[in-house]
């Protein structure tokens, strides 16, 4: 294998331009590389180049746009192993994990190729002309989802591949015939720049128009404030924190064409443990969820911060084993230096509450995590809003009820979370048939008996939930259903069959 050096350079329309501001890597191992920063000026011409590829690419046929996506899954596969040297360098994750992600990478691309393929996604409809219905006729009307336009795409810091430059956000807005603009993160920017050389590879191979990909380094916050203000910019995908997401959001509101912002900005995944399961089994269920809240340092937006149980000796359990399994956890290396600093942050915020009592703590050094846990009761964490905000990495909070009443109440003091998970047995079905109104209403994704932490690639999940883990609760960013982020339904009434687009011919 030879090894990746990254030139450092932004792709626009098929060509590698510099630009004027640099800023380096920060590499967990391997050398730092220096990267050309992008600009407005890169900005705008990478965004009207897609706009230019619109008009050819947003009439593709579903054939040639399935050829494309799996074209760049082929591109990705080849560059493999350096794929996975420069991400491990750069962000820490360990190989087996680099590979397992560059696998859901390709594999989500291959499943929006098959998907677009089948054709359901278009919904079709057809009214047929009634021209003897009375008092009045009725015209021939047909209805079909077109692709939007350009879309943005941020790369996500914990996943550099999957959620990001060629992830599930790039490959649903390719399939459903949208040009993307990815704004690569620095956090990762070699790897941003191999995966953009696979694209650039299959849009050659498959001969697609220069302009359907583009991607802009952004170390900057000016490079993505330009990309989503820009007028031709139809719609944002975002895999982020929440205070970057509203920031993002808010700009997009306030354009004089405001435009959906499809943001996933994180949860703290509530999970209850009910009291038959608990009085079975809490303490396998406290280890598991110790083993699922340290996963990957706990860099995870659907890492299950929150376990509620019940007062009383299985809740004892529950919680002394997770504590036992949590003090045998390493420390970790977590993605970033900024990202170990606000998880120290987090923690001094848990340290300073009157309202969390500390089960197990630890100090954090460097860029490392170290496990921490913490105790509450339903009344104390209602009163402070501080102990609901999502505190990225292996921190888990024990909220200990009185009652299954009580248990509810909390429920419906949540805020919108990706993930809710259940643990019961066979007697606490009436239990959780209470919750389950509120789960639905308050997740995208309702679990039993398993941890949040992955996430299936299929056509039946749901990677979204009520805000703040999302900016738009009917969306998601994961399965098959994300291609309709893209699309909007245009009904044509009358119109000769030789004007209908091809897919409803």
């Amino acid at each position: 294998m030879t090894t990746f050096t990254p030139h450092g350079k932004n792709l626009i329309a098929g060509e590698w331009v510099a630009g004027e501001a640099t800023f380096a890597s920060a590499p967990v191992s391997g050398p730092s590389h220096s990267f050309t920063d992008g600009s407005p000026a890169l900005v705008d011409a990478a965004v009207k180049a897609a706009e230019e590829a619109f008009w050819t690419y947003g009439y593709s046929s579903r054939e040639d746009r399935a050829a494309f996506l799996n074209a760049i899954a082929d591109e990705i596969e080849a560059r493999g192993e350096q794929i996975t040297e420069i991400g491990t360098q750069e962000t820490g994750l360990p190989e087996a994990r680099l590979q397992g992600e560059r696998g859901r990478t390709t594999g989500q691309l291959r499943m929006f190729a098959d998907h677009i393929m089948k054709g359901d996604y278009l919904d079709r409809r057809h009214d047929e002309a009634l021209p003897d219905r009375a008092p009045l006729p009725r015209p021939d009307l047909r209805m079909v989802q077109r692709p939007i336009g350009p879309v943005a795409v941020f790369g996500a810091s914990n996943f550099p591949l999957a959620f990001s430059t060629a992830g599930g956000d790039t490959a649903s807005a390719l399939a459903a015939g949208c040009p993307v603009v990815v704004k690569g993160h620095p956090a990762h920017p070699g790897t941003a720049e191999i995966v953009a050389e696979a694209i650039h590879a299959a849009v050659a191979k498959t001969g697609m128009p220069a302009g359907v990909f583009s991607m802009v380094h952004g170390a900057a916050h000016e490079v993505g404030g330009t990309l989503v203000k820009h007028p031709l910019i139809k719609a944002v995908g975002f895999t982020g924190s929440l205070k970057g997401g509203k920031a993002l959001f808010d700009l997009c509101a306030q354009r004089p064409e405001p435009i959906p912002f499809f943001g996933e900005l994180g949860s703290i995944n509530p999970m209850f443990i009910l009291a038959e399961a608990a009085k079975a089994r809490g303490e396998e269920i406290g280890k598991g969820w110790a083993g699922s809240l340290t996963m990957g340092a706990g860099q995870f937006c659907t890492n299950p911060g929150i376990a509620v149980v019940g007062q009383g000796p299985e809740g004892d359990a529950f919680v002394a084993a997770a504590k036992s399994a949590l003090e045998e956890t390493a420390p970790q290396v977590m993605l970033t230096d900024g990202i170990a600093s606000a998880y120290r942050d987090g923690k001094a915020t848990f340290d300073a509450s009157n309202a969390a009592r500390p089960v197990m703590t630890s100090e954090s050094e460097g860029r490392n995590a170290a496990p921490n846990l913490y105790e509450t009761d339903v009344e104390a964490f209602l009163s402070d809003h501080a102990l609901e905000q999502e505190v990225f990495g292996p921190l888990g909070v024990v909220i200990r009820v009185g009652s299954q009443d009580e248990m509810v109440e909390l429920a419906k003091g949540f805020e919108g979370q990706l993930t809710a998970t259940l643990h019961m047995d066979d007697g606490d079905t009436d239990a959780a048939r209470q919750l389950m109104p509120v789960l639905e209403r308050k997740a995208g994704r309702v679990l039993a008996n398993g941890f949040p932490t992955g996430v299936e690639v299929c056509d039946a999940m749901v990677h979204g939930g009520p805000y703040p883990a999302s900016t738009n609760f009917g969306a998601t960013s994961v399965g098959t259903l994300a291609i309709r982020r893209f699309l909007r339904p245009v009904c044509y009434q009358n119109l000769p069959e030789a004007l209908l687009p091809e897919d409803l011919r």
